[in-house]
């Protein structure tokens, strides 16, 4: 078993997860100015990859560039994986190859703590692509908790290129933004990525736990007060 062999009832019950919708979950997350490399390569090759058609175009061409524009933003200390093999716990289903993941270090040899998780969606579904990236998430989660990583929360994010849906891990509660944001919001999609990373990393350095979570809460309106464990 895989993560992508995960539905999302059997991911509720395996690991006693409580799912909640909410609307424009992360809408109010600021866009961030991207780079004219980023914005050249959409204008010239986003329409190529949807002429093609296929995932590995989108991934390759409209993706990758995307996620890759969100790490030089971020850097220093973040590293961006893509096709890598993550085993957490094989006995629970826990393994499997990761589209793309976000790490709070700067190495790239090897994950440190896996905060942003994206998978893409296969056959332009993105609902069946939840279950899947979810799945990730609980991994990330128990991978920071066994080596002591100070994330209270991880994200993730599922995509066609063009549609994109992110959502919340939080203790046992998981927050799923009923929106999809869109690649002609490019700004808004890179914001949110860019936040959300930014939010995970400030829970890893923070050093008072009442005060970070109190703050944590007022920065990110979109995580419910009561939802931290």
């Amino acid at each position: 078993m895989a993560y992508n062999d995960f539905t999302l009832e059997m991911l509720i019950e395996q690991f006693d997860l409580e799912v909640q919708e909410q609307s424009d979950l992360f809408a109010r997350l600021p866009p961030a100015p991207i780079g004219d490399l980023l914005r050249q390569s959409l204008q010239e090759y986003a329409p190529f990859a949807l002429e093609i058609g296929t995932e590995k175009a989108r991934s390759e061409f409209i993706i990758a560039p995307v996620l890759a524009e969100v790490r030089r933003q971020l850097q220093p200390g973040i590293s961006l994986f893509s096709g890598v093999e993550v085993s957490v716990d094989a006995s629970r289903g826990l393994r499997g190859v990761c589209d793309f993941l976000f790490s709070l270090s700067p190495l790239q040899l090897t994950i440190q703590a896996p905060v942003v998780s994206v998978v893409e969606a296969k056959n332009d579904n993105i609902k069946a692509g939840i279950s899947q990236c979810l799945a990730e998430m609980v991994a990330a989660q128990i991978f920071n908790r066994t080596r002591g990583n100070a994330i209270q929360s991880v994200y993730g994010a599922v995509t066609t290129g063009t549609n994109w849906k992110f959502m919340s891990l939080t203790g046992a509660v998981v927050m799923v933004d009923t929106s999809e944001y869109y690649l002609k919001e490019i700004e808004h999609v890179v914001g949110i990525l860019v936040a959300l990373a930014r939010e995970a990393r400030e829970q890893a350095l923070g050093t008072d736990g009442k005060k970070r979570t109190r703050a944590h809460r007022e920065r990110c309106p979109f995580i419910r007060p009561g939802t931290e464990r």
